[in-house]
């Protein structure tokens, strides 16, 4: 990142507890405009709940965090969503509606756009993860991987700056797994800042400008996607790609 150059998410000393359990411990990390980022790490290592955090899905108790300059707090929360598209690992789409009226349906309450200019981008979204041909249908007409493809046609129609993805691939059979991956592949090349939690290390080798890898509620070890893999530094990470599929 320029020196100059404001990162799109900046987090200092961001703390998180449930209860008396702290998930984040003061964890620093900031994410340039345009950087893809992958955070992986074990089950319960705090990673979900990091990006949960960036958005306020879950609201941090102690430390900043800013998104593109704004600093996150009660009165700041709905500006800064505007800019933060989120993908879950369930697909969350209204069974009633269908694929282009839940595109639509974001942009038109929120007020950011008319029906008519809504369902220009909705069919433009849904062309970019190539479902324009199923937008008369249906959730329940539609493959896991296909439904998952929607939900991110239908973040990009808030023409978010920043996507987040939280285990997009976890909920799929393994032969819809790669559609999706796919599809965040495409979204990376055009230039989207992009945080993503998963296990999918071929997508993080080919796809990430750095990995981070979480354990216990903080940042272990960060590096390029080689440095990760190839030559990780600490007992930790080397223990966690053991069990691990890396497949590139």
């Amino acid at each position: 990142m320029h020196m100059n150059q404001q990162p799109a998410i900046d987090l200092s000393r961001v703390s998180k507890w449930f209860g008396s359990h702290q998930v984040l411990l003061d964890v620093d990390c900031n994410v340039a405009k345009g950087e893809k980022v992958v955070v992986c790490g074990p089950s319960g290592s705090g990673k979900s709940t990091l990006i949960r955090c960036i958005n306020r899905l879950e609201k941090h108790e102690k430390g900043d965090i800013r998104i593109n300059g704004i600093l996150l707090q009660d009165d700041t929360v709905y500006s800064v969503r505007r800019d933060i598209g989120m993908v879950f690992q369930s697909f969350n789409l209204f069974p009633h509606l269908t694929v282009e009226e839940n595109c639509m349906l974001a942009p038109v309450s929120s007020g950011v756009t008319s029906r008519v200019q809504a369902r220009d981008l909705a069919r433009n979204y849904l062309e970019r993860v190539r479902m324009i041909d199923h937008a008369s249908k249906f959730p329940a007409q539609l493959s896991g991987g296909q439904q998952q493809r929607v939900a991110i046609a239908r973040a990009l129609c808030m023409q978010p700056k920043i996507m987040l993805f939280d285990e997009p691939t976890s909920a799929l059979d393994p032969e819809m797994i790669q559609e999706v991956l796919d599809t965040m592949t495409n979204l990376a090349v055009s230039g989207m800042t992009m945080v993503c939690v998963t296990h999918e290390m071929g997508f993080a080798r080919s796809v990430a400008d750095r990995v981070i890898f979480m354990d216990k509620g903080e940042i272990v070890e960060e590096g390029t996607p080689d440095e990760i893999f190839s030559s990780p530094k600490t007992d930790r990470l080397v223990s966690f790609l053991s069990h691990i599929k890396t497949a590139t």
